[in-house]
C-alpha cells in the first residue's frame, strides 16, 4: 500500500506482511528519500538518512510523591553502613546498554552485583551464557525472567542471600503498546516485589525524562510503576527510592555521523530548534546511578539529570559535526508536518487493522521526538528548561562525536531501539 501527497511530494510506503509495522520511508520530490529513527525512552530524535533501520497493560493503583525520607528510616536501612562489598545489589535489565554499564561501575566500587539476566541475552537472544558470563565479568550472574514473578523469586531464593538494593534498568526494546506494559511496568514491578521479598529497602529506578509530558504508552507504563514505587516508601519508612530520569544517551545521537562524513546532509526537523537535550555519556550516568545505592541526597527523590555543558538543539549538533570534520554544513530540513501525516495514515489503517497498534505507535514515538526537548519542563511555565536540568559528568558529545569519526559507531548499535 503506498500513499501520496503532491503538494510536498510525500510518498508513504507501508509494505505488506509481517514487516508491515518496521518500515516506513518518505520519499521527496528530488527522488531523495529518508528512513525515519526516532529513539525510545530517554533519548532524543535523529534520522538515519538512506539506510534502513529495524526496530525490532495490567496495572495496580495510581498514588502521589512521598516527603523525604526521615532520619529513623535512614537509620534503619542498615546496608548504609556496610563497606560496599558486604552490599548485595541486584540489578536487573544487566544485559541491556545502560545496564551493562551500571554493572561494570558498581564492581568497579567494590559492590557485590547480583546481575539478573536471560538465558539468552542481547536483542533477539544472541548471546549464550558463556557470552553473558564474559560481558558481566566481576558479577554474579543470576539466569532468570523476570517477566515471571515466581520464576525470579525463586531465582533469588536459590542464591541463599538476602538483598540491599535493586537497581532497574529494564526498559521495553519496542516501545509498543503492550511491551511497554509488558517491561516498563510489569516486569519492573516484579523486580520491586522480589527484591522486598528478599530484603531490598531501596529500589533505584532508570526512568526517563520524557515522562513528564506522558503522550506515548511506554511513558504511562513507566509513570504507573514511578508512583507505585512511591507508595511503596510512603507505607514503609524503612523502604526508599532514587527514581533517574535521564536525557539523551550519546548513541542516539551519532547515527548521521558515517552519513555526513560520508557527504550526506544532517536531518533535522523544522529549523533544528525544536527539540534540545543535554546528552550525557553512558559511563558518567552509569556512575550517576551508582551514587544512588549509597547517598542519603537523593533518597525518595526524582532525579532529572543531564551531561555537563550546555543544552544542545539538532542544528547545534549538526554544526559541533561539520566543524570537526572540517566540511561545509549541509543541512536537510524536515518539516515536521511530515510526521503528522504519516501518523494520520496509521492511525486511520488501526481503525481496519487493528494489528498494526504498535505501528501507529511508533509513529507517534517518531513525531514526538522530532518536537520535545529532553530537558526539565518547568512545572509553571510548562516551557522546557535547560537552566533547571542538572548537570553531570565530564564525557562531552563533541568528545564522543571525535571517537565515531575516528572508530565508527562499533559497539554503539541501537538494534530493536531504532525505529522505521
Amino acid at each position: 500500500m503506498s500513499v501520496s501527497l503532491s503538494s510536498n511530494g510525500l510518498a508513504l510506503n507501508l509494505p505488506k506482511g509481517r514487516d508491515f509495522r518496521r518500515s516506513l520511508s518518505l520519499h521527496f520530490m528530488d527522488g531523495q528519500k529518508i528512513q525515519v529513527n526516532p529513539l525510545t525512552y530517554a533519548i532524543p530524535f535523529h534520522l538515519n538518512l538512506l539506510k534502513r533501520c529495524k526496530f525490532s497493560g495490567d496495572g495496580l493503583n495510581l498514588i502521589t510523591a512521598s516527603t523525604t525520607a526521615t532520619a529513623e528510616s535512614t537509620k534503619e536501612q542498615a546496608f548504609r553502613g556496610k563497606n560496599p562489598k558486604d552490599i548485595n545489589v541486584l540489578v536487573v535489565g544487566s544485559t541491556g546498554y545502560i545496564g551493562n554499564f551500571v554493572v561494570k561501575e558498581l564492581v568497579n566500587r567494590g559492590f557485590n552485583v547480583i546481575a539478573a539476566a536471560r538465558q539468552r541475552s542481547g536483542i533477539k537472544g544472541k548471546y549464550g551464557k558463556e557470552e553473558t558470563l564474559k560481558q558481566l565479568n566481576g558479577a554474579n550472574v543470576c539466569f532468570s525472567d523476570v517477566t515471571h514473578l515466581d520464576t525470579l523469586d525463586s531465582s533469588l531464593e536459590k542464591l541463599g542471600i538476602s538483598i540491599d538494593v535493586v537497581i532497574s534498568c529494564l526498559a521495553s526494546r519496542t516501545g509498543g503498546v503492550k511491551d511497554s506494559w509488558r517491561i516498563d511496568y510489569a516486569a519492573t514491578k516484579n523486580s520491586l516485589v522480589a527484591g522486598r521479598n528478599h530484603g531490598a529497602s531501596h529500589f533505584v529506578l532508570l526512568s526517563a525524562i520524557c515522562v513528564q509530558k506522558p503522550l506515548l504508552e511506554f511513558q504511562r507504563a513507566k509513570l504507573k510503576f514511578e508512583a507505585e514505587l512511591m507508595r511503596e516508601a510512603e507505607e514503609d519508612d524503612k523502604f526508599t527510592y532514587s527514581i533517574v530520569r535521564p536525557t539523551a544517551f550519546f548513541k542516539s545521537l551519532g547515527g548521521q555521523v558515517e552519513l555526513v562524513k560520508d557527504g550526506k546532509p544532517y536531518v533535522m526537523f523544522g529549523d533544528g530548534k525544536l527539540c534540545a537535550c543535554k546528552p550525557i555519556s553512558e559511563p558518567d550516568l552509569a556512575s550517576f546511578i551508582a551514587d544512588c545505592v549509597l547517598s542519603e541526597d537523593k533518597m525518595n527523590k526524582v532525579l532529572p539529570i543531564g551531561g555537563p555543558g550546555k543544552a544542545l538543539t539538532p542544528l547545534e549538533q549538526g554544526e559541533i559535526l561539520f566543524r570537526l570534520l572540517g566540511k561545509e554544513p549541509k543541512f536537510l530540513k524536515v518539516p515536521i508536518e511530515i510526521m503528522d501525516f504519516a501518523i494520520g495514515v496509521l492511525d486511520f489503517l488501526v481503525k481496519v487493522f487493528p494489528s498494526l497498534e504498535d505501528a501507529a505507535e511508533f509513529g507517534r514515538i517518531g513525531r514526538y521526538y522530532a518536537a520535545e526537548s529532553m530537558l526539565v519542563l518547568d512545572p509553571e511555565t510548562r516551557e522546557y528548561s535547560a537552566e533547571k536540568t542538572p548537570n553531570y559528568g565530564k564525557d562531552t558529545l563533541e568528545e564522543f562525536f571525535e571517537r565515531v569519526i575516528r572508530e565508527g559507531m562499533a559497539g554503539q548499535e541501537l538494534g530493536e531501539q531504532t525505529i522505521f
